[in-house]
């Protein structure tokens, strides 16, 4: 397929807008700032004719291109998410363009302590002539997921300049605060009116990502008894201590981030405050399948149970709150989105891999409102750190694969 690409361009200015959400905030967007980039996509998705094109109060992008089949034709929508990462620093992005890449490790510029070794990411020794963007060492670079961005946008704009290629109606959608969480929670779906979806938020060239982890999270709130320490024999009960006993007491070669990979669950405390009287732990439980995760969360319960009977005047709540859930479990009652999706990136040149994250996207969030939407390769790597790279020959291969889909759907229907 023959595109005169300008996904590389948009990606290197997208990423120099500070777009970090921030989970502390109440406010949707988390971050004004992440509107800056919205208003932009919408100028320049406006400037290719689509005139709907536009942004609401929540920092939401949506826009349509007109179909132009005689058929029926399911309506697909395209998704990407406008936020980065809090784990890192998104301000002063100063991406770097590594031509011709030569398989060595990279040395960031701007901080030489920085160094993307092929030891630790072997994907980059599969890109050995392409060109690797990364950052200069101080920031993240935001490919999770302005990758996703430049190559829906290029693929758009390719759509647009090109009526004689036949396809359906196509949505694009545009979220905020995909990375703490929230990019679904005020998604209009009336407003999208899609009967399938796919976000492009993926890693690996060629992967199709139909999985996730169900997610729940977990609180425990520790009511332990204060008194002056002075006087404190046989009657203190330190919830601080209690809570570091419940921690202390999880298994540490398995059931935790560090332990685990593939297909193995896990449970992860990821923090903890209070004070003599009253502490929480935060909890995030991951387990592929839900049965799992119900089981990962009896076995934290029966620690917690075992360790506050030790202490006769404590007592603790037990919270669970419901997060995500496997996308499979729709996917697998519309085997055509995935069907659909493998042609696409075959036709791109590229084989496809049928995968599974050990995490979630919006896309999760999506298949349980009504939206199925499964995750294609974006091609970020390392995302949420200074060591971010991606691929430019692999963000062209995205777009490929999205203008492929908008064929393949008409075609087959």
């Amino acid at each position: 397929m023959k595109i005169n690409h300008t996904v590389t361009e948009r990606f290197l200015r997208y990423v120099k807008i500070d777009t970090q959400s921030d989970p502390n905030s109440t406010t949707c967007p988390s971050t004004e700032k992440q509107k800056d980039l919205g208003r932009i996509l919408v100028k320049e998705l406006l400037e290719m004719g689509m005139n709907d094109a536009h942004m609401d109060e929540n920092g939401y992008v949506y826009a349509a291109i007109p179909g132009n089949s005689n058929k029926k034709v399911p309506v697909i929508c395209f998704c990407s998410h406008m936020d980065t990462s809090p784990d890192c620093s998104g301000k002063g992005v100063n991406p770097q363009v590594h031509k011709n890449y030569d398989g060595k490790d990279i040395v960031l510029p701007n901080d030489k302590t920085q160094i993307i070794k092929t030891s630790e990411h072997p994907s980059l020794l599969k890109q050995i002539g392409n060109d690797i963007i990364t950052t200069d060492g101080t920031t993240l670079l935001g490919a999770d997921n302005k990758a996703g961005l430049a190559e829906i946008m290029d693929a758009a704009h390719h759509l647009m300049k090109h009526p004689e290629i036949i396809h359906g109606t196509i949505k694009i959608l545009f979220t905020p605060d995909e990375e703490i969480g929230r990019g679904a929670d005020k998604a209009d779906l009336r407003k999208i009116a899609a009967n399938y979806a796919y976000t492009i938020d993926g890693e690996e060239l060629g992967h199709l990502e139909n999985e996730t982890f169900s997610a729940d999270a977990v609180t425990i709130n520790i009511h332990g008894v204060s008194t002056h320490p002075g006087f404190a024999k046989n009657k203190m009960e330190s919830a601080i201590k209690i809570a570091s006993e419940i921690i202390n007491t999880l298994p540490k070669n398995k059931m935790s981030p560090e332990s685990t990979d593939k297909m193995q669950g896990f449970i992860h405390p990821v923090s903890i405050s209070g004070g003599i009287e009253e502490t929480s732990i935060q909890f995030i439980i991951r387990a592929f399948e839900e049965e799992t995760l119900k089981t990962q969360e009896d076995f934290l319960k029966d620690i917690t149970e075992g360790v506050i009977k030790k202490y006769s005047k404590s007592k603790y709540d037990f919270i669970v709150k419901q997060q995500y859930r496997n996308m499979k479990q729709v996917l697998d009652k519309n085997p055509e989105i995935i069907n659909n999706a493998l042609e696409a990136i075959r036709r791109a040149g590229v084989e496809p891999v049928l995968s599974s994250i050990r995490g979630g996207t919006d896309g999760s969030r999506f298949s349980y409102m009504g939206l199925p939407c499964p995750n294609i390769f974006a091609g970020e790597h390392a995302f949420h750190s200074k060591h971010e790279w991606v691929s430019v020959q692999d963000m062209q291969k995205a777009v490929e694969t999205i203008v492929n889909l908008c064929i393949i759907w008409e075609e087959r229907s």
